[in-house]
């Protein structure tokens, strides 16, 4: 294979930017949402629940808009970012890290509250008992036994991240060096005629990516499994 030209380089060092980012913003506030959901019954859980899933079924187009009239700059959350700490979201590859972090966050959460739900609330309730308080059965016990979730969700997200098109297309743009990830360069490509091979390789690299990121999730998932199960035996 040729060497990779600089528009595919520049492309695939901003995807690794923006999908990088947007796990590390939404990893934590996903396992907490995750453990709230997995351990405790409220009113409203199956609204919150129901508002998490919002983003695989809503058109992502719609998402971008959303994100547009509230951190736009003349959005309610926007106008106040932009008069007192001077910050711009819009069409930076900020904003296409939240972009893409919210499309990846309900795949994010869902992977870790299924590997929660997994955990025996009994270790939990024999931790307590011996004295550990709730932060420590947490640290201890409930996360490292729900680690395979956790890596397969963070590696789901950062891959979903990665892939993202509509929502970062609209609230972030299509802007070369700055927010041209590669589904937007791979766009761009398509719309300019006589780019065929070079929208075919983006595709392939697209791909290999994506299949890589999913290969170490099963990987790291099935080593933190063995890990468990050899502890445990």
């Amino acid at each position: 294979m040729p060497p990779l030209s600089e528009v595919e380089r520049e492309a695939i060092a901003i995807s690794l930017k923006v999908a990088g980012s947007a796990v590390g913003w939404i990893l934590l506030p996903g396992i907490a949402l995750a453990w709230l959901l997995a351990r405790r019954d409220f009113r409203g859980k199956a609204l919150l629940d129901g508002m998490l899933h919002l983003p695989l079924v809503l058109p992502p187009v719609v998402v971008g808009y959303l994100l547009l009239l509230s951190l736009g700059r003349q959005g309610w959350l926007g106008q106040w970012l932009d008069r007192l700490f001077g910050i711009s979201l819009p069409f930076t590859w900020q904003g296409a890290a939240i972009a893409g972090g919210i499309m990846a966050f309900p795949l994010l959460v869902r992977a870790v509250r299924l590997s929660l739900e997994a955990v025996d609330p009994k270790l939990e309730a024999a931790a307590s008992t011996l004295g550990a308080n709730r932060w420590r059965v947490l640290a201890t016990i409930t996360l490292p036994l729900a680690l395979p979730g956790v890596i397969t969700g963070t590696l789901l997200a950062f891959a979903r991240a990665l892939s993202e098109f509509g929502a970062t297309m609209t609230f972030a743009a299509n802007i070369p060096g700055e927010t041209r990830t590669l589904p937007l360069a791979l766009y761009s490509l398509i719309q300019t005629p006589g780019q065929e091979a070079a929208a075919a390789r983006l595709s392939v690299l697209s791909i290999a990516i994506a299949m890589l990121a999913l290969l170490a999730s099963e990987w790291l998932a099935r080593r933190a499994r063995r890990r468990i199960s050899e502890r445990d035996g």
